[in-house]
């Protein structure tokens, strides 16, 4: 390529690079090349050079390589910037082909070194095991291995190519190692799922920094060994952003949202500013919880520290978030804040959250606007929106958009999507229907699948269905106590009572406890959680108690009779009455009614499904005791007001 030496020449390119500089579009670039050929300046290697770094920085690389293929003698330079640009795109193998056109053509390689970790990861992107085995033989022959920054991108692309030995084997043998090799091999590892060897590797470590530690915290949060990642972060004389989001996100993980919460105040308090994947995690956490007062907090601190909820996946985390607290409307309007800016996330936390609170006309209303705008739904999107139908009971409507999804949008279901057009017949009463599509669906069934098969057994009395359901969960899912209690449940309703004591033994010798019922309520900053039959903290067991015995004596004198079926054991029925009263949503919301004042809303939190004793019970106190309940169970919200429930009763 010739050089700009003449004054003339050297004016119009140096007038050509200035307004390259000033160039902000691609039209404009058009522009100012077009002229570039009338003037020959695209002989010119500044000139020409300049309008390929401004193709690659813009992302136009098709444009940049048409260019690029009209260069007679490109130089190294240039090889450098489109590899480089190439290798971070969608079509990385073409920094490869690129590489090769470049040992091709020019006779002197200096600066090749520049090049090969972008080649290296190029071949790992694209899986080129042979390339990169090739490109591996240069390195080999040439001073190039003795380059850490090189060898560091060969055990990289041998970790993308999930060859863990291989890359080990270059790590043994690297003549120069340092702390990002050691760390590129301990996250290698760690994506792998190869903890062991990654804490092995970890110890042997001759000085560690922040990327080893973080690393480690993060793997071990990932693989569900948080106390191992507790005792790195203690270990840590000196944490950054990343050490707290790495530990936070490890406990909403493995579903300890308070002690997310609790590390994220720590954070706060030490003046660690929050990154956004934090923001993230402890709005999962927050959202786990389900006290909305904790939601407001954060969301009050978001705005008092000018964090903008555009940020990463934050609007999505905050939709969600008030939508599991109990707060649609709050989610609702966070969602029509983003008007402007929503992604996917933000649509899927929409409809997600109006399935979670029974709102299946308002998830098909969303899903219709979200067309409108053009925004292409995905997997998820769909997955909330038979959720919605589902829980509404929109059982035409549910095959509908089961349809759709597949024949307008190409989606092929997932086992999710089945369950929810399975679980949608066999709660309505279509069993028949439901097993159906289990034979025909081209995936095996899964155990939540059997379980919604069960669980509709149970609620329609159907013994048979029922009996066939729970083998198969329980083949399935062995150490699943929900699995045997529903079948239990089932000959309970049908008397069967050897049975019952059958199954009990069963559980026993398998060693399958049954998850107790337990509902948390927050008061004044503090959850209380109860237990059936108790409190986890006694320390307000007599008040409770005794305004759960004035409570459902009122309830009595407005007609409240106690729904002794729900009490699946053989014994009288003074002892059921008894049970029924210590159910632990009934102590949940004596202990809101002593705490809470008249007109303010009662939330609480359940793991398991409320019975149907306890939701009339919650329909009647929300009337004669004035205050809107709102109970999230294990599968949806209950809001009641004024003696109903949002549910109408189908749940």
């Amino acid at each position: 390529m010739a050089t700009a030496t003449s004054g003339p020449v050297l004016l119009l390119t140096n007038q050509t690079v200035s307004m390259l500089d000033k160039c902000k579009t691609m039209s404009e670039m058009s522009q100012i090349h077009a002229h570039m050929i009338k003037t020959n300046l695209v002989t010119h290697t500044k000139a020409i050079t300049k309008l390929i770094t401004f193709c690659t920085l813009s992302g136009c690389l098709d444009y940049a390589l048409l260019v690029f293929d009209r260069i007679q003698n490109p130089n190294a330079f240039i090889f450098h910037k489109l590899i480089k640009a190439f290798s971070e795109s969608l079509n990385s193998f073409e920094s490869v082909i690129l590489y090769a056109h470049m040992l091709s053509s020019l006779e002197e390689l200096q600066g090749v070194e520049f090049c090969l970790p972008s080649v290296l990861k190029a071949c790992g992107k694209s899986l080129a095991f042979k390339e990169g085995q090739q490109v591996l033989g240069h390195i080999l022959k040439t001073h190039l291995w003795f380059d850490p920054f090189v060898t560091n991108s060969v055990v990289r692309m041998y970790l993308d190519f999930g060859e863990i030995e291989l890359a080990r084997c270059v790590f043994d043998k690297m003549p120069t190692r340092d702390l990002i090799s050691w760390n590129s091999l301990i996250t290698g590892y760690l994506r792998a799922g190869e903890i062991e060897l990654a804490r092995g590797l970890f110890e042997e470590m001759p000085e560690r920094d922040l990327v080893s530690c973080n690393a480690m915290i993060d793997g071990y949060g990932k693989q569900g060994r948080c106390e191992l990642a507790e005792e790195i972060f203690r270990m840590m004389t000196v944490k950054d952003v990343v050490t707290w989001t790495s530990l936070i996100s490890a406990y909403v993980f493995n579903q300890r949202p308070r002690e997310a919460l609790h590390s994220f105040r720590d954070m706060l308090s030490l003046g660690v500013q929050p990154d956004a994947p934090a923001i993230v995690s402890v709005l999962s956490a927050i959202a786990d919880l389900g006290f909305v007062e904790e939601g407001k907090w954060m969301h009050s601190y978001m705005s008092t520290n000018k964090i903008s909820i555009w940020s990463g996946f934050i609007g999505s985390a905050l939709i969600d978030m008030y939508a599991k607290c109990g707060q649609i409307d709050n989610a609702f309007h966070v969602f029509r804040s983003i008007s402007h800016r929503r992604n996917i996330g933000d649509w899927n936390s929409i409809i997600t959250g109006l399935a979670l609170h029974g709102l299946g006309h308002e998830a098909i209303n969303v899903f219709l606007d979200m067309e409108s705008v053009e925004l292409k739904p995905d997997d998820i999107t769909f997955l909330g929106l038979l959720s919605a139908c589902n829980h509404a009971g929109l059982v035409e409507e549910g095959q509908l958009y089961f349809e759709i999804m597949q024949a307008k949008y190409k989606i092929v279901p997932k086992i999710q999507h089945y369950g929810c057009i399975i679980d949608l017949f066999a709660r309505s009463g279509s069993l028949e229907e439901a097993l159906g599509i289990i034979c025909e669906m081209p995936v095996e069934p899964d155990r939540l699948t059997w379980k919604a098969v069960l669980s509709a057994s149970m609620k329609h009395g159907n013994l048979a269905t029922g009996e066939i359901a729970a083998l198969r969960a329980i083949k399935l899912a062995p150490e699943d106590s929900s699995c045997y209690v529903l079948l239990s449940n089932i000959y309970a309703k049908a008397g069967r009572w050897n049975d019952v004591a059958n199954i009990r033994l069963i559980m026993k010798q398998n060693r399958v406890r049954k998850i107790p019922g337990c509902s948390s309520i927050l008061v004044d900053g503090k959850v209380h959680e109860f237990l059936v039959g108790k409190k986890i903290d006694e320390e307000y067991n007599g008040e409770v108690l005794s305004k759960l015995e004035e409570v459902v004596s009122k309830l009595k004198s407005e007609g409240y009779e106690p729904d002794l079926s729900q009490v699946l054991l053989d014994i009288e029925d003074d002892g059921k009455e008894s049970l029924l009263n210590l159910h632990s949503e009934k102590m949940a919301l004596a202990f809101g009614l002593l705490n809470t004042r008249s007109g303010n809303p009662i939330h609480i939190v359940k793991n398991l499904r409320i019975c149907c004793d306890c939701h009339c019970f919650m329909n009647l106190v929300s009337n004669v005791y004035n205050h809107q309940i709102i109970v999230r169970d294990q599968n949806r919200f209950h809001h009641f007001e004024n003696g109903s429930c949002s549910c109408k009763d189908y749940w």
